[in-house]
C-alpha cells in the first residue's frame, strides 16, 4: 500500500499549477511571437531586395557586355504573378527573360510618394536627385542609369533611381527597404528600422 507522500508523488499537477503554467507561457508567446513575426517580415523583404539589386546589376553587367542599354520593369506572368524583369527598354516580357517574382504582399513603389518612414531626408542623404517619375531603371553601355525610350537612353547627370519595397504584415510594424542606384551605377540595398532610421545593408 502507498504511503501519502508516495500518493502525492503520483498525482501530478494540480489544476492551479497547469493554471499557472499555461499563464505564463501565453505571457510569454504575447512578448515573442510578434518579434518573430517582424523578424521574419523583415528577413523576406530583405530577400526581394536583394533579388531586384541583382536583377538591376545583371542590367548594368548585360548592357556593357552588349554595348546597348537594358531596362529592369514591371510585368504580370501569364499567370498573373506580378514580375520585375530584365530587357531591352519598352519591351514586353517574354519568355526566357530574366525576372524576379513579386509576392502579392509586397508592395514595389519607384521615386519620391512611397510613404516609406522618413522618406524625405533618407532620399537627402542620399547626396543626387532621385528620378522624380516612375521611369523604368536603365543603364547605358557605360554601366551608367538612364532613362530609356524607343533606341535611346538619356543620362541625366547626377540623377539615380530609388525603387522602394513594403511588405504587408499582420501585427507588428510594416518592414520598408529601399534599393538605391546612384548616378555611378552602384546599387545599394538599404533597410529602414522600427525608429525610422535607414541602414545600407550593401
Amino acid at each position: 500500500m502507498l504511503d501519502s507522500k508516495t500518493q502525492k508523488k503520483t498525482q501530478g499537477f494540480s489544476l492551479l499549477e497547469l493554471m499557472i503554467v499555461i499563464a505564463v507561457t501565453m505571457i510569454l508567446a504575447k512578448m515573442a511571437v510578434p518579434r518573430m513575426m517582424t523578424t521574419l517580415n523583415d528577413i523576406s523583404l530583405r530577400y526581394v531586395a536583394t533579388d531586384l539589386s541583382g536583377l538591376l546589376q545583371s542590367a548594368r553587367i548585360q548592357a556593357v557586355r552588349q554595348n546597348s542599354f537594358y531596362s529592369v520593369q514591371p510585368g504580370t506572368l501569364a499567370s498573373g504573378t506580378p514580375i520585375y524583369y530584365l530587357s531591352a527598354p519598352t519591351a514586353l516580357y517574354a519568355l526566357g527573360d530574366t525576372f524576379v517574382p513579386i509576392s502579392t504582399a509586397i508592395t514595389v513603389h519607384q521615386g519620391p510618394g512611397s510613404g516609406a518612414p522618413n522618406e524625405t531626408p533618407f532620399l537627402a542623404s542620399l547626396k543626387f536627385v532621385v528620378d522624380p517619375v516612375a521611369d523604368a531603371p536603365s543603364f547605358s553601355a557605360r554601366g551608367l542609369p538612364c532613362i530609356g525610350a524607343n533606341k535611346a537612353c538619356a543620362q541625366i547627370p547626377g540623377q539615380g533611381f530609388v525603387i522602394f519595397v513594403s511588405r504587408a504584415v499582420v501585427m507588428g510594424n510594416t518592414p520598408w527597404a529601399a534599393v538605391v542606384v546612384n548616378p555611378s551605377g552602384h546599387i545599394q540595398v538599404w533597410t529602414c528600422d522600427s525608429t525610422g532610421n535607414w541602414v545600407q545593408r550593401d
